[in-house]
């Protein structure tokens, strides 16, 4: 039997914005309450996250700031970015919350499933870069090193470089997740991805070769899990494939506007 909204009439365009609004305070708001928490431990989170690379340095040698108020903006750009990491579970809570009243019942069982996944993923792509790629990334740096040079990075030139690489990896493990959404909104079928598997696998080892350092070893590191990556979210795309023709058969309506 189709799902009816409990009010076909829809809500009026100042009463979306008013809670748009209202959802969007409610992000700034906490994001500020996570960074005012945080803020003190500022020097302590930049530690932490050198450390990959002040394991791998040199006797003697120091990361250094060639800015004058690097030492001050570094950690405070740094504490900045985790506390918007840290809030973005809530931040897509309150996006979830705007939207879900416009989706049927089995939309909004799919739809949660993939906003919490897209949130572990993007946090594992990040751990998986910290404790994995970065030690034997900049075990690499240091061993290649000229002789007759110091390594010696500028703290702020290390952050833009560090959570490039967080994103870039944070985004990478999200394939899953947009691999079930490009099949459940109907832009690509299972067989279509299964019959560019090949080139889907050229193209991890392409973004592995770009985002690690040239060494194979680091290049399948980055691969290897992006095309397994690739095989889960095809995977689920079939199931999700399977549930949306069982319910077209049970000839269920499009979900109402929810504007």
């Amino acid at each position: 039997m189709k799902e009816k909204p409990k009010d076909d009439q829809p809500m009026p365009l100042v009463s979306h914005l008013t809670e748009l609004r209202t959802r969007l305070l409610r992000c700034v708001a906490v994001f500020f309450l996570i960074f005012a928490g945080l803020f003190s431990f500022a020097q302590q989170i930049y530690t932490l996250v050198s450390a990959p690379l002040c394991e791998h340095l040199p006797a003697n040698a120091t990361m250094i700031a060639t800015d004058v108020a690097s030492p001050f903006l570094t950690p405070f750009k740094l504490t900045m970015i985790v506390s918007l990491f840290l809030a973005i579970p809530f931040i897509l809570q309150q996006i979830w919350g705007f939207i879900a009243p416009g989706l049927y019942r089995h939309e909004k069982r799919i739809a949660i499933r993939l906003l919490v996944s897209s949130i572990l993923l993007f946090y594992a792509g990040m751990a998986f870069a910290y404790f994995l790629v970065f030690p034997l990334m900049f075990s690499f740096f240091a061993k290649a090193t000229p002789e007759g040079v110091s390594m010696m990075t500028d703290i702020a030139a290390y952050l833009d470089f560090v959570m490039t690489l967080f994103f870039a990896f944070g985004v990478a493990f999200e394939i899953p997740v947009a691999v079930v959404l490009l099949v459940w909104i109907g832009v690509v079928d299972v067989k279509y991805l299964k019959k560019i598997r090949p080139y889907v696998i050229i193209g991890c080892f392409v973004v592995g070769m770009i985002l690690t350092p040239p060494d194979i070893f680091s290049q399948t590191l980055l691969a290897v899990p992006m095309w397994l990556l690739f095989e889960i979210g095809v995977i689920f795309g079939s199931l999700i494939s399977k549930r949306n023709s069982s319910y077209d058969n049970a000839g269920e309506a499009q979900p109402p506007s929810h504007m």
